[in-house]
């Protein structure tokens, strides 16, 4: 069992919320404004990153609180605990405790692989590029622990690289020649990270019927070499270029997931609404089958079943069952999820409060 208790304090609007008798399908039912997607948001902290809404700490804080937060689950029965909160005198950073010890965000990585759907993704494939990056990230992190470590280095590369070139004076040829090491080290580690990714997504799509969910095809967009070497030929290449444009326009961060719908060949973003939404629920499925492993899993899935038929809400279910992950959903009624209440932990949330 992934998770067996989830406990908030002063989050969003939970003051004092815990889950116990957690199940491997644990459905969230009330109506909107009521606190389910914030339980979601609680768990998608337990990744690297700024979770399922990117919202600041401050934000997360309840408005009646002092100002903090706190966010703890327990696996195994309380073997291990894995929290995230803040301080009233620090409202801004968040730390991360590990068994009772303070460590990075990235840590977390190690210890469970998360991945979300939310209605605000449904026209992921419509709008930027960075969107499309973060949600392939994403997918990379919860099958590679590494993968967080590994961007933050080359995020934290980037600037510094991108700095030098907005300056007037003469960048230092020795500090620029160390940094492009670094972006080409762990830049083409995250292009072939994605890319590999990518594959074997579209392997596992390939297996898969056109129905009930619209099948996607998928490719990396990237100019990114996947030799450290070679990229860091184009870094050094690029210098007169980017310096120009006072930002670096070669690496990962310029690179894009395209997907088209299979059946009709056409760009997922020329799709209704609907096929995209079919889309990123088939690439979430498909991403299921590659993560199993030693980490224990959660699928946030937020609304996933409202606008689904019962034919395609039976696949579903059958689909995340056979996943063995832990899946955690959300809707305003029970009535969507009643092909498995007999095997769900439902919930029910009014204000904050939930009751089993």
């Amino acid at each position: 069992m992934p998770l067996t208790r989830l406990t908030l304090r002063d989050f969003r609007n939970h003051a004092a919320t815990r889950l116990d008798g957690l199940a491997m399908f644990n459905v969230l039912v009330g109506e909107n404004g009521a606190g389910k997607t914030n339980v979601l948001e609680a768990l998608s902290l337990l990744a690297p990153g700024r979770g399922l809404r990117r919202a600041q700490p401050a934000e997360m804080a309840a408005r009646h609180g002092d100002g903090s937060f706190a966010v703890a689950v327990e696996m195994e029965h309380g073997e291990v605990v894995l929290g995230t909160h803040t301080q009233p005198a620090a409202p801004g950073r968040r730390l991360v405790r590990i068994n009772g010890a303070l460590g990075p965000a990235a840590r977390l990585a190690e210890w469970l692989s998360l991945t979300w759907l939310t209605p605000a993704m449904d026209r992921l494939f419509a709008e930027s590029a960075g969107n499309r990056r973060r949600f392939l990230d994403r997918l990379v992190l919860a099958r590679l622990p590494g993968h967080a470590q590994t961007s933050a280095r080359y995020e934290n590369a980037l600037r510094e690289r991108n700095r030098l070139l907005a300056d007037d004076r003469e960048p230092d040829p020795a500090w620029l020649e160390a940094l492009e090491s670094q972006l080409a080290e762990t830049g083409a580690a995250i292009a072939a990270a994605r890319a590999d990714l990518v594959a074997d997504l579209g392997a596992v799509l390939e297996t898969l019927p056109e129905q009930p969910f619209a099948r996607p095809s998928l490719a990396y967009a990237s100019d990114t070499p996947i030799d450290a070497e070679a990229l860091r030929a184009a870094l050094r290449q690029g210098r007169r270029r980017d310096r120009a444009a006072g930002r670096t326009l070669t690496g990962p961060h310029r690179d894009d997931l395209a997907v088209r719908l299979a059946a009709k060949d056409a760009p997922a973003a020329d799709c209704s609404t609907g096929e995209q939404k079919a889309m990123l629920i088939a690439i979430v499925l498909a991403h299921a089958q590659l993560t199993a492993g030693p980490r224990p899993r959660l699928l946030l899935l937020d609304e996933i079943a409202a606008h689904l038929d019962p034919l395609r809400r039976a696949a579903l279910y059958e689909r995340l069952a056979a996943s063995g992950a832990q899946v955690w959903m959300t809707g305003t009624e029970p009535a969507p999820f009643a092909e498995i209440a007999g095997e769900a932990a439902l919930w029910h949330v009014h204000d904050g409060v939930v009751t089993r």
